[in-house]
């Protein structure tokens, strides 16, 4: 593993690599890193190693995965702007939808995010997250414009009708990295997007009251109000208070990817120079970026314990969940970049029941899991599970459950892009 690679290219790097990818969150200060004869049995029984198998490869850059209810179908988000229909025959030729021409690419910009609507079997709706040239009301001086748009499929789920295209929410973006960009709809039927800090590390994060840089916003996507293509939940925490309605959380760095797990939250935080972390997240939390990375001071060892930032009422940051350090030590959770994952339900696995599953960049052959301490206020308990069977995976960019709970890894081998099943080890 390359320990050297620029933290501001995680999109980048995984490029090159293609050629030959709500509850239990504790205050600063109070998480304890877990010493190993204080586990309990929940992470012993995570097995060393799992299996993958190929759903489809020989792809370009693949960032996103949702599956089609009720049919044996899945939807791929490539970063170059096509979305592909993937069926029990293959990958359909003809994209379903495609951005091409709109969705600009290099540094992390792209197609960075893509989620179908809860209702899709009825209503057709799907979103995706798309960097595109700068619009209208973008400062001079930024690099881009981050879209949220919305798509209706036709009535057989193969194609997307172009002609639908609704402009949801456009996010001035001043750089061409640390943008965030994953979609998900949560328990509660909103709408979430991660947002990255948009820059090095004096971006974004605290600053609630300008833009949304550094946050995951809430919105009602099925319903609008008058000056706006959606509404806002009442019960957002910024609403009637300083600061933007649409903010859920906020303190990050480049919320890379999000899932929930029933009520349960988990947002992977991309670091700068020595730590990754993935956090529970809760409504109206302060995850610290640009003053914390993981439960570290990022500049100075005398940073406070309070955001002291309007809006947030003065409140403790939290701390995240999961934390590793930058490294090249494959077997330990080391890396330079985490890919947040999910909570595994499946039953292909069961040694895996309720462990949150994820990774790294730099994959090299390994993927993560981590189980729940019997103290909330603790670190989850971390461990390398090995990929012992299958394809290579060099290079990790995304993940994807279906409605059995299985997982499946978006990534580079020796293939190029491809989609895999996690399964277990032969």
């Amino acid at each position: 593993m390359a320990p050297h690679i620029s933290r501001r290219r995680l999109l980048t790097v995984a490029t090159v690599g293609a050629t030959t990818g709500i509850a239990g969150s504790a205050v600063r200060g109070s998480a304890t890193p877990i010493e190993p004869d204080e586990q309990t049995n929940a992470i012993d029984r995570v097995p060393d190693s799992v299996g993958l198998e190929t759903l489809a490869d020989g792809m370009a850059m693949l960032v996103a995965v949702d599956f089609a209810p009720d049919t044996d179908r899945r939807y791929i988000a490539q970063r170059d702007g096509r979305v592909y229909v993937h069926e029990t025959d293959g990958i359909r030729e003809e994209p379903f939808l495609d951005l091409r021409e709109t969705v600009i690419t290099g540094g992390e910009r792209g197609l960075l995010g893509m989620t179908l609507h809860p209702e899709f079997a009825d209503n057709r709706r799907l979103f995706v997250h798309c960097s595109t040239s700068s619009r209208p009301g973008t400062p001079e001086e930024y690099d881009h414009t981050g879209v949220i748009a919305e798509f209706e499929a036709t009535e057989e789920g193969t194609r997307a009708k172009r002609e639908t295209e609704r402009v949801v929410l456009e996010v001035p973006q001043p750089a061409d990295f640390h943008n965030g960009g994953d979609l998900a709809f949560g328990p509660d039927g909103y709408f979430y997007a991660g947002i990255g800090a948009g820059g090095g590390g004096g971006g974004g994060g605290q600053d609630v009251t300008t833009d949304f840089l550094g946050s995951v916003l809430r919105i009602d996507v099925d319903d609008r109000a008058a000056d706006r293509e959606y509404a806002i939940p009442d019960d957002n925490p910024l609403v009637d208070r300083e600061g933007l309605d649409e903010y859920y959380a906020w303190g990050f760095r480049n919320p890379w990817r999000l899932s929930f797990d029933d009520d349960d939250f988990f947002v992977a935080d991309v670091g700068e120079n020595d730590y990754e972390e993935v956090n529970l997240v809760e409504k109206g939390g302060n995850y610290g970026w640009n003053i914390m990375e993981g439960t570290h001071c990022y500049r100075n060892d005398d940073c406070p314990a309070k955001t002291g930032t309007d809006g947030n009422d003065g409140e403790r940051f939290r701390d995240p969940i999961i934390e590793y350090p930058h490294g090249e030590d494959t077997s330990s959770v080391t890396g330079v970049s985490v890919i947040g994952g999910y909570v595994y339900d499946g039953s292909t696995i069961p040694a895996l029941e309720d462990a949150y599953v994820f990774g790294d960049l730099l994959a090299s052959e390994r993927l993560f899991a981590a189980t729940r301490p019997e103290d909330d206020g603790d670190l989850w308990q971390t461990t390398v599970v090995d990929v012992s069977d299958g394809p290579t995976i060099e290079r990790i960019l995304s993940f994807g459950r279906d409605d059995s709970g299985e997982m499946y890894v978006l990534g580079i081998g020796a293939s190029g892009g491809g989609l895999y099943r996690i399964v277990p080890a032969a």
